[in-house]
């Protein structure tokens, strides 16, 4: 089950809440300059970001490595990092300028073992340094499922879960069966939670139980245009 978060005060409080404030600074103050996030009251980042994210803790498994796509404000990556700290990872972002801030929060906080990579995931999944390598990849707000399949399960171990943070996501992950199938993930389960606010959240978590074959990612914006279905 998603942690439960009906009471954010008891899961973010003493230093961990300092550590919070901390990145809540950060965010806010290069928000201005990179537009990293609509959502700028205190209460709403407490809640629609940092407690989203750390609601999927348990997916993942003590001291695993993980890439996260499209890491723009840092969500899920930091807020999991300041609660798990036993957590990699390798935050890949395709905007320099966002890099310019994730490699401020990564100094800032003094966050260990997690390093900022500028590059597109399509890229990153042919490559044979980053291809196969991770325990898991995750993703929020990013694209939808069957085009996020294939940005994220290249870069996942036979083995390892690919963990995407969604919304109202049934009909996504119904789209995305195939594309599962065809990248080498089988469905593991959807974990529906409930945010304080009301706001309905769900977490897509599919196993990867075979290779990906080597003609995936494709490339070349084929991922968003025809994704597979």
């Amino acid at each position: 089950m998603a942690m439960d978060i009906t009471n954010y005060e008891q899961i973010i409080n003493g230093e961990l809440k300092e550590r919070f404030e901390e990145f809540k600074n950060i965010l806010l103050f290069y928000n201005n300059k990179f537009n990293l996030t609509a959502i700028t009251d205190e209460k709403d980042i407490y809640i629609k970001h940092f407690l989203d994210c750390v609601s999927g803790d348990m997916f993942f498994d003590k001291c695993v490595s993980v890439v996260e796509i499209g890491s723009g404000g840092g969500f899920p990556s930091v807020p999991l990092k300041l609660l798990r700290d036993d957590l990699s990872f390798t935050l890949v972002e395709s905007t320099g300028k966002k890099c310019e801030y994730l490699k401020a929060v990564v100094d800032k906080l003094k966050l260990d073992c997690v390093q900022v990579v500028n590059a597109r995931a399509e890229e990153l999944g042919r490559d044979k340094k980053y291809r196969e390598k991770f325990d898991v990849c995750t993703a929020r707000a990013v694209a939808r499922l069957n085009t996020l399949a294939e940005y994220c399960l290249p870069l996942v171990k036979v083995g390892g879960r690919f963990i995407a943070y969604k919304g109202n996501c049934d009909e996504e992950v119904e789209e995305a069966k195939k594309a599962f199938d065809i990248l080498g993930g089988e469905l593991e389960r959807i974990e529906k939670y409930e945010l304080p606010n009301g706001e309905n959240r769900a977490l897509v978590v599919v196993r990867k139980v075979k290779h990906t074959p080597e003609k995936y990612p494709r490339g070349q914006g084929k991922e968003r245009k025809c994704p597979l279905i």
